[in-house]
């Protein structure tokens, strides 16, 4: 067993991609994602499972087709399964998902934005 703490500040240092999830750290079946993210992601939705957005700095924009939610620093939403919805960064902003491992991050999109999954930082 790691005694370490897990520094997001060191983890998000790791990386430089935009919209590409990496994986930190697994609870259960749940996995804890860092993102860094600018500008529009793609409408999707994930049919079989919540996921949950966690504002670490700047701001997120989550639309959904009657209405949308702004997240501030420090704030978190869950988009229930099943609900179509688009992330949007209007300035660069960092993230932390939780989903279930195996969750593609573009769900039933696809598309060039989809990432590469189980990538640990």
């Amino acid at each position: 067993m790691n005694h370490e703490p897990i520094n997001l500040e060191a983890k998000f240092a790791c990386f430089s991609d935009h919209w590409s999830p990496r994986v930190v750290a697994e609870l259960n079946d749940t996995q804890f994602k860092l993102v860094k993210a600018e500008g529009e992601f793609v409408w999707h939705s994930h049919a079989d499972t919540d996921e949950a957005f966690i504002v670490v700095s700047g701001a997120l924009d989550i639309e959904f087709r009657d209405g949308s939610v702004r997240l501030e620093a420090g704030e978190m939403f869950v988009v229930p399964r099943g609900v179509e919805h688009r992330p949007v960064a209007r300035e660069a902003c960092r993230l932390m998902l939780l989903e279930p491992k195996g969750v593609v991050n573009t769900g039933d999109a696809g598309g060039q934005l989809t990432a590469e999954n189980d990538v640990w930082v």
